[in-house]
């Protein structure tokens, strides 16, 4: 398949960019075709500009400014998404991939009469997130019932991409991991990216 990897930390040498590059590296073994976007590598500017926020309702969105972004999102039938969850959502940086990516007449199409939209990631057919997380697993699925993992199931994939297949991989008390609770969860993104055909 074709596959497109969305890498958001600042830090060279975190532990979501080691993951990332293991989860590339799975890929690639299996004879997927990858394509890496590390977001704050490429200097990704978040913010939704006024032109492509005025654009939004009009006869065509203004995607110029992210056009090599769309067509890899375009591109893919899957979607590996690597990022710290910071107080329990997306990173600046990865929410305005969204804001700016995800965009009308790309990712959907809205109604005539701004009912529901249509969905046009038709090829998107795998997506994982692979993410990390200070807090303990409680918090994050009892107290706050997974808010990240709520967005990307039924806010953007649910409704840009309803046919694609996801799946969540959460590392929780992320700082404090001994080196084999990494290693089990490295072992985890291995077995998950591995049984995608």
């Amino acid at each position: 398949m074709k596959c497109l990897v969305v890498v958001t930390h600042p830090v060279h040498d975190s532990l979501c960019r080691a993951l990332a590059q293991h989860a590339i590296s799975t890929l690639t073994a299996h004879g997927h075709d990858v394509i890496v976007e590390d977001l704050y590598g490429a200097g990704f500017s978040p913010a939704l500009t006024a032109t492509e926020r005025g654009s939004y309702y009009g006869p065509a969105f203004d995607g110029g400014a992210t056009a090599p972004h769309v067509a890899n999102l375009l591109a893919a039938e899957a979607l590996v998404l690597v990022f710290p969850t910071w107080w329990f959502g997306f990173p600046a940086m990865l929410k305005g991939w969204f804001d700016r990516v995800w965009a009308p007449g790309i990712a959907y199409d809205h109604a005539s009469d701004l009912g529901p939209i249509t969905p046009r990631l038709g090829k998107l057919r795998q997506a994982v997130a692979i993410t990390s997380l200070g807090s303990p697993w409680w918090v994050d699925r009892l107290v706050l019932r997974q808010p990240v993992k709520r967005v990307l199931k039924t806010a953007l994939l649910g409704t840009c991409a309803p046919r694609c297949r996801f799946g969540m991989l959460s590392l929780y008390r992320a700082e404090s991991l001994a080196p084999h609770q990494v290693q089990a969860f490295r072992a985890r993104i291995g077995r998950t990216l591995s049984k995608w055909a």
